[in-house]
Parts: C-alpha cells; sequence; structure tokens
C-alpha cells in the first residue's frame, strides 16, 4: 500500500484538504506542554503544517520519500524517511528519545498502520502520564443535493469493491479501531470527536482529490476507469446546476484523542 500512494504522491499533495485549525487548538488543550511533536504517516505534511504554528518542534515522518518530497519546508519541522517498522534504537534516532514528546498525532493514515507495533512505539516516546495521541480521520465530502445524488452510489457501489479492509475503520469514523489509551482531561470517552473542515473547490479539484484515492488507482491497476468520459459529464452537470464554479466543499473530520497514562 505503501508503494500506491508513492505513485499518488502529486495528486495527494494537490487534492487532499488541509485540517481546520479549532482541531488542532482542541488537541493543544490537552497537552500540558507544547515542546515537541510527532507527526507519524506524515504524507505531504497537511498536518505538520498546522502543528508547527503550536509546538516548538515537530518530527514529522513518512515511509514514502516521494510523499515528503512535496511536503511544505518549514524551520521548526523535522521530516524524517523512516522504515515501517522500528527498534527502539531505531526510533530514539529516527524520531526522539523515550518519554520525550508531548503529542503524537496521526492524520488519515492510523487504519494504515501496524496498530500494536506502533502503540508500542507511542507509548515509548510518549511524556507519562499525560503525553497524547490524536488520531483522525474524514469522510467523504459534502457538496449540495445535486452532487451527493451522484456520489454516493458512485462511491458507495462502484467505487466500493476497490477499497482495501481497512477502509471501512474509516467508514466507521474510526468507533471501532483498536485505541488503548484513557481519555484526556474533560472528557470520559476517547471519541470520535467530530471536526468539520472546509475547502473551495472547482470540479478539476473535486476530480484531483477523487483521483488521489487509493481505490481509485487500484481499480485503475486492474483496467477500470471509475471517472470515464460519461461520469465526467454526469457530474459536470450536477456541478454546474447551481451556476457556480466554485463550491465550499466540506470534509466531517473524526477524531479519537487519549492519553498515554502511567504503564
Amino acid at each position: 500500500m505503501a508503494e500506491l500512494f508513492v505513485n499518488l504522491a502529486e495528486q495527494y499533495a494537490k487534492g487532499r484538504p488541509s485540517y481546520p485549525q479549532q482541531l488542532f487548538e482542541f488537541i493543544a488543550s490537552k497537552t500540558p506542554s507544547h515542546d515537541l511533536a510527532w507527526d507519524a504517516g506524515t504524507g505531504s505534511g497537511q498536518a505538520a503544517r498546522s502543528l508547527a504554528g503550536i509546538y516548538k518542534n515537530v518530527i514529522a515522518t513518512d515511509t514514502s520519500p516521494k510523499q515528503l518530497s512535496f511536503a511544505p519546508r518549514l524551520p521548526n519541522v523535522r521530516y524524517q524517511l523512516t522504515p515501517p517498522t522500528m527498534s527502539s534504537a531505531e526510533l530514539e534516532r529516527n524520531v526522539a528519545p523515550q518519554s520525550s514528546i508531548d503529542v503524537v498525532t496521526v492524520a488519515q493514515a492510523l487504519h494504515w498502520f501496524d496498530l500494536p507495533d506502533f502503540y508500542q512505539q507511542v507509548k515509548w516516546v510518549l511524556k507519562k502520564p499525560h503525553g497524547v495521541i490524536a488520531a483522525w480521520c474524514y469522510t467523504p465530502p459534502k457538496v449540495n443535493d445535486s452532487v451527493e445524488a451522484l456520489f454516493k452510489p458512485f462511491h458507495f457501489v462502484s467505487v466500493d469493491p476497490y477499497w482495501d479492509a481497512s477502509h471501512k475503520l474509516m467508514d466507521d469514523m474510526y468507533r471501532n479501531i483498536d485505541f488503548p489509551f484513557e481519555p484526556v482531561e474533560g472528557a470520559d470517552h476517547t471519541g470520535p470527536f467530530e471536526f468539520v473542515t472546509e475547502r473551495l473547490m472547482d470540479l478539476d479539484d473535486y476530480f484531483t482529490f477523487f483521483r488521489s484515492r487509493s481505490a481509485y488507482q487500484i481499480a485503475r491497476e486492474k483496467g477500470v476507469e471509475h471517472l470515464s468520459n460519461d461520469v465526467i459529464e454526469e457530474f459536470k452537470h450536477a456541478w454546474n446546476e447551481d451556476g457556480l464554479d466554485k463550491k465550499v466543499v466540506k470534509f466531517p473530520v473524526y477524531l479519537r484523542i487519549g492519553r498515554v497514562g502511567n504503564l
């Protein structure tokens, strides 16, 4: 699957939404200090960019050098290419020493991880007991009724067979993903907590987003083109019904957040 996102790196960087500032402010409010953040599976750095405005330093890691090549260069962000699994020594060398990180974030990637291995790493690097892990996903974009009427059968019928099994965890808004952490201060559960991110998009932007999705690429590799000329024409008609070329597209975001506690 990592190889798939290598092929999609440029479209991913161009097509994917950023995340709402309210999300990062909420996460930051649950970490007593704001010295060091680790953004795991950073991709092209959408979350790292926002974390850099709150935390003194950010370590942003990914297994794909091509994805990292599209990430924004910022003075307090260190991008690091990492292997899929790391020993404690590799974790300390590539990421940070034991019990030194305030928050670990995972944006739209937790469902791809080897969770037992990753959670062991998280518990090793987070400060005890208040270090926080925050992982979120977003569900399909919402435009308007006309576009939604086309999108739903397209997404839930035509594209559905090409999703990896782990994608179902996002359809479920991360409700059933394994998340063995304590609720943060002020909460009695670990989520999901809902946010919304918005992006002004024209139809080309909308198609770029869909072409950046793993199921689209998997289907193409099998000789199936979901955005055929007929489908594109149908979407053009629905998109242009209101006479507006650009539209505010809303992506519901679902956050799981917890603290490491005293292990």
